[in-house]
């Protein structure tokens, strides 16, 4: 494979564009060598769902796109940004036991300590932001299967 992976899609800022983002983003990582049905790619699918979720949900129409970028670099190192024109950074909500959103980022937080990553987040140049994680990159030698089917 080559020292540096890149690929990129900007996709209106729409409920429709998160399944398109998270088909995206698998279907980059498939073409790569990630299986699709591994637990890293699942952890990878409701990660960028609620990235682009946030982008779509948090800008109160402001940032009628948002790009997500996807890098790998010698095979060693996975980042995927979300990039939007909001310039509000998010931030962390109270805790609520009725609370029906908000959590997304705890979420993501919570898989990528999982899988030994990182999240940033940063302002851009032109004065949105770009929430990035970054993962180690393991291919798994075999898919997991799936849940009632046995291994051979």
């Amino acid at each position: 494979m080559a020292d540096h992976l890149e690929a990129s899609v900007t996709l209106p800022s729409d409920p429709a564009s998160v399944s398109a983002a998270r088909a995206y983003v698998v279907g980059t990582l498939a073409e790569w060598g990630l299986p699709e049905d591994t637990e890293v790619s699942d952890s990878i699918r409701l990660i960028i769902s609620e990235l682009a979720t946030n982008a779509v949900q948090h800008t109160f129409g402001q940032s009628p796109t948002f790009t997500v970028d996807v890098a790998l670099d010698r095979d060693e190192h996975l980042r995927i940004g979300v990039t939007d024109s909001h310039p509000r950074l998010p931030r962390r909500l109270p805790a609520a036991v009725q609370q029906d959103n908000g959590r997304g980022l705890v979420i993501i937080r919570w898989l990528i300590a999982e899988c030994g990553g990182r999240l940033r987040i940063r302002p851009t140049r032109e004065g949105g932001k770009t929430i990035s994680i970054e993962l180690p990159w393991t291919v798994p030698a075999q898919p997991v299967p799936a849940a009632g089917q046995q291994e051979p």
